[in-house]
């Protein structure tokens, strides 16, 4: 992999005349183009995101040419195994648009109206494919497409909420962004995958993401040569090549080896020592790493989990936000014991958490809830969680009438049955996976000497897995 530094990067105009460049006098086709250009954008996404974890796929394209490769590229992603559907807002029916759409049709790749996407794309989609625009648009945004931009911009702030959200890769240029300065007015999506064609823009010098692809082996030595490209090599047989590198974290995870990459200094307070491993997986770019299993038992004692997001850790123990009428809360209700679960599997890290329960204040709701953005906090007061419901489409109408009823509000009011639970901590237990198959793991348990709580370390003998996956 070669880093940003050794890399050309090619303005709007040079990116103009490399295309005319490679069409006249090199003899290529718009549709070759696209069609390599789609084959290097699946490539990439098959490189990162596997169908048996991320299925359903929305490949959104405008009426260009970056149009074009997302169309080429959802029918690669039917083929690799993915179940993409296509948004074609402003269809251009020339050639080779056409035959594009009826290739995708003849496989039923479904095509769906705007009108007819969920307001929260990740709510049925993991994977958003952002081929809207090139680096030849310029203008402002026009129905629908200034509508589309706020639901993808929406995801980067469910990631930032910790919820489960569907991660985004832009075709060439995100969503936005200006083709050499950027998103200079703070307003476009925010992509975790960027798939350069040909050369990679200005732009892509600010892309941030975990994912910097290129897809461009197509380019002759006489282009290379008169604009002076420099670009990397391309491994093996493939069409697309990483830019830049990964923590060595998922690249070890990746190959299927671990390499310990966490410090393991054990400190004193637990909470310390969960925080800085909280921070070890997200510099190693570990999928949504605040998500925990929270494990409860009614008066019955037959235990139920979920998984949760953690919203906020401190010393004064792990807070999450539900409604107060669901089945764990019932169950915290009659069995104030619970615990909590963290796995991160690339740096093969586990925590568990054993403590006792009890509701956050409501002034402490109060204000997380009006830190959320306001389509999240229409949620909680739409979904009636864990009662009977004949359809997803009922939840997408009260939705609809609840946005309608508090368009005009500047704030929406907290429901009653919605807040916060936080686990005050009395047990941890810490495992560290190594490479060589002997496992690390420790734990703190809660003591009161002289009035003070005090925490406990016990070191245990290494545990020798009988497998690679044994905890």
């Amino acid at each position: 992999m070669e880093s940003k530094e050794e890399i050309s990067y090619v303005s709007q105009q040079e990116a103009i005349e490399i295309d005319q460049m490679l069409m006249s006098p090199l003899g290529f086709t718009v549709d070759q183009l696209m069609e390599l250009a789609g084959l290097s954008v699946a490539s990439a996404i098959g490189e990162v995101y596997s169908p048996s974890e991320y299925t359903h796929v929305l490949v959104i394209c405008g009426p260009g040419n970056n149009g074009g490769d997302g169309l080429v590229a959802a029918r690669h992603l039917h083929h690799f195994g993915y179940k993409p559907s296509i948004c074609y807002p402003k269809r251009n029916t020339e050639p080779p648009f056409a035959g594009l759409v009826t290739q995708l049709e003849s496989l039923s790749v479904p095509f769906l109206p705007v009108e007819d996407l969920p307001v929260q794309l990740s709510s049925d989609f993991e994977i958003i494919v952002d081929a809207i625009f090139g680096f030849s648009f310029h203008g402002n945004l026009r129905p629908p497409f200034d509508s589309l931009i706020r639901r993808m911009v929406s995801i980067k702030t469910q990631q930032r909420t910790h919820e489960i959200a569907a991660v985004v890769i832009s075709v060439d240029i995100p969503f936005g962004w200006h083709v050499e300065e950027g998103d200079i007015c703070g307003e476009g999506i925010e992509p975790d995958m960027l798939v350069s064609l040909t050369a990679p823009k200005l732009c892509a010098k600010m892309f941030c993401g975990p994912h910097h692809f290129l897809g461009g082996r197509f380019v002759p030595r006489s282009i290379i040569d008169k604009f002076k490209l420099k670009l990397p090599s391309y491994p093996g047989t493939s069409m697309c090549v990483r830019i830049g590198n990964l923590p060595e974290t998922n690249l070890s995870a990746q190959k299927g080896i671990f390499t310990a990459s966490v410090n393991l200094e054990v400190e004193e307070n637990p909470i310390d020592q969960f925080q800085k491993w909280l921070g070890d997986a997200l510099e190693a770019g570990v999928k949504e790493p605040h998500y925990m299993v929270l494990s409860t038992a009614g008066k019955d004692a037959k235990p139920s989990s979920r998984m949760v997001s953690l919203e906020g850790v401190n010393k004064d123990g792990f807070v999450w936000h539900t409604n107060y009428r669901s089945q764990k809360a019932r169950e915290i209700s009659e069995n104030p014991h619970a615990s909590l679960l963290f796995y991160w599997g690339p740096i093969k890290c586990q925590v568990r958490v054993e403590g006792f329960v009890e509701q956050v204040s409501d002034e402490e709701s109060e204000q997380s809830f009006s830190s959320l953005p306001r389509d999240i906090q229409i949620r909680p007061t739409v979904s009636k969680q864990s009662t009977l419901i004949h359809g997803r489409e009922v939840l997408h109408q009260q939705y609809k009438e609840f946005e309608e009823k508090y368009h005009d509000r500047s704030s929406i009011p907290r429901p009653k049955h919605w807040g916060g639970y936080r686990l005050i901590p009395e047990f941890f237990e810490f495992w560290q996976g190594e490479e060589s198959q002997v496992h690390l793991k420790f734990r703190y348990y809660a003591e009161e000497i002289d009035g003070r709580r005090v925490w406990t370390i016990h070191r245990l003998v290494p545990q020798l897995a009988e497998s690679a996956s044994s905890l």
